[in-house]
């Protein structure tokens, strides 16, 4: 305690600048020919600075030219210039945490910390550090940062450890804690912290430029899937209060509200399964619960909000039927026909009361459509239709040409498809069985 007591009397004794009592004059100059003059006492420089301890030691090769032991030239950047100022001023300041801000920013601290590690100046270094280390970052500091603190070796490494690879484990933590939350009922209120947390969700599985922070085991899937049968629960015990309700299910407007909210976690929750390729358990509730639903949608009316839960309840359909019509979920023949006849009527109907929604800009904002889907929903009614036995689709085809909305779904496609199979089907299937005669009698 004395010695820092003697230490903070000394450098307080001597101010930078002072002619009078400065016996070291320290030239700052740079390629461009700036050359500026800072009046300098050895005996700081010397204890705070290897640099300047080595040049103005008697070992100085040049130690015995006259006045060279009084003038010391530091060369440095222009851009530089004004870091190695500071880091001077510095030498002449205390580092026991009693001054307040030396640093003036993030920015300012980085190049005095390049200038310390430079020069050999352990305690502004430390100080440097810690500052950096606790304070916080904007995006572009943080990225200068990474480009510049790794070359400075281990004494600053402790700046970056808010940025160092999480092990496995607390990646778990964090993933299991937050697929909880996101699939779960809290007040209105935390309505934007939920869906923000739901995006990160979304982020951490996701393989963009980087590969997703989390490869799912069986128990994370586990989990998810314990958390996605809750919520079902949740959406399955809204649905029986709205299925009550035999004159206008979604008139009231609470029921509307809970509804809605259930079943825009339920679109969100398409995105984790699929990532996670566990589409099953969407997949078979969907169909489970799919003649509630639309017996329920079918009775509401044509206001904004009662559009927005088709909206989004067609856009679960969507998905339920991509990941049936791709074979990302195998369905028995008589399923994946009852789930699209349930589904094919209310789709074509509610397509024009959005479409007519979407015009008005207030609205747009409201219905946040997404412009795939309905070509998305399209191409999986054709796959499943091409997918199904020959006669199934001659009745699924029959309906579609007498109905006057033939334009969406268009299954055109569908329609040439099974016209060329049905015409080559008794030259096709009469090949085959004159090969199996064939292969027989031989």
């Amino acid at each position: 305690m004395e010695a820092q007591a003697i230490n903070k009397e000394e450098k307080t004794t001597c101010v930078i600048g002072d002619r009078s009592t400065s016996d070291v004059v320290v030239r700052l100059r740079t390629q461009e020919g700036r050359d500026d003059w800072l009046y300098c006492h050895s005996e700081i420089l010397v204890k705070n600075c290897k640099y300047f301890a080595d040049r103005l030691s008697e070992n100085w090769p040049t130690c015995q030219i006259l006045d060279s032991r009084n003038c010391v030239d530091v060369y440095c950047q222009e851009s530089d210039f004004d870091y190695h100022v500071n880091l001077i001023r510095l030498l002449y300041v205390v580092m026991d945490g009693s001054v307040g801000d030396l640093w003036h920013g993030v920015r300012n601290a980085l190049g005095i910390l390049q200038v310390a590690v430079e020069l050999g100046c352990p305690q502004i270094i430390t100080a440097c550090v810690n500052y950096l280390e606790a304070a916080t970052w904007e995006e572009a500091e943080e990225e200068e940062i990474l480009k510049i603190v790794p070359r400075l070796g281990l004494q600053a490494a402790p700046v970056l450890a808010r940025l160092q690879p999480v092990n496995q484990s607390a990646i778990i933590n964090i993933f299991v804690s937050a697929i909880r939350f996101a699939t779960s009922s809290p007040p209105p209120s935390m309505r934007d912290l939920k869906s923000s947390t739901q995006e990160q969700l979304e982020y951490m599985i996701t393989e963009d430029d980087d590969a997703p922070l989390l490869t799912a085991d069986d128990n994370i899937k586990h989990e998810v899937k314990e958390c996605v049968n809750k919520l079902f629960s949740r959406f399955n015990n809204s649905l029986i209060v709205l299925s009550c309700d035999s004159t206008e299910p979604l008139s009231d407007t609470e029921n509307i509200q809970l509804f809605r909210s259930y079943l825009t976690d339920v679109s969100w929750i398409c995105q984790i399964l699929s990532k996670l390729e566990i589409m099953r358990e969407l997949v078979e509730y969907w169909f489970n619960a799919s003649e509630k639903i639309v017996k329920v949608l079918e009775q509401g009316s044509s206001t904004i909000e009662v559009i927005e839960i088709k909206l989004r309840a067609i856009e679960v359909t969507s998905k339920v039927l991509e990941a049936i019509g791709y074979g990302t979920v195998i369905l028995p023949t008589a399923n994946r026909l009852q789930i699209m006849k349930l589904w094919l009527p209310l789709v074509r109907v509610t397509k024009p009361l959005i479409d007519s929604a979407t015009f008005n800009s207030e609205n747009a904002m409201t219905l946040k459509l997404d412009g795939e889907l309905w070509q998305s929903l399209e191409s999986s009614f054709v796959s499943i239709i091409l997918a199904l036995p020959s006669g199934d689709q001659a009745e699924v085809l029959t309906e579609w040409l007498g109905n006057e909305y033939i334009k969406y779904p268009d299954l055109t496609e569908a329609f040439e498809v099974w016209c060329y199979r049905s015409k080559v089907a008794r030259r096709r299937l009469s090949l085959i069985e004159d090969e199996h005669a064939m292969t027989n009698t031989i």
